[in-house]
């Protein structure tokens, strides 16, 4: 459980980045971007999987290792 948390907040925190990044500089590069209703919320969206990414590795450390 606790590797799959991981795996999962790695995710976020690159598609977080990859927003955020094509928001700032038009690199055209993340999923952010590919969803149709998302349009005009990009940024927070970004924002948001960041935020997420670091409550998964909070909840992954709060696992205790086996």
């Amino acid at each position: 459980m606790r590797q799959l948390l991981e795996v999962i907040g790695f995710v976020a925190l690159v598609q977080g980045i990859a927003g955020l990044v094509h928001e700032f500089t038009d690199l055209h590069w993340g999923l952010v971007q590919q969803m149709g209703f998302l349009d005009g919320y990009e940024v927070y969206a970004s924002v948001a999987l960041l935020v997420l990414s670091f409550a998964l590795f909070a909840m992954a450390e709060a696992q205790k290792p086996r």
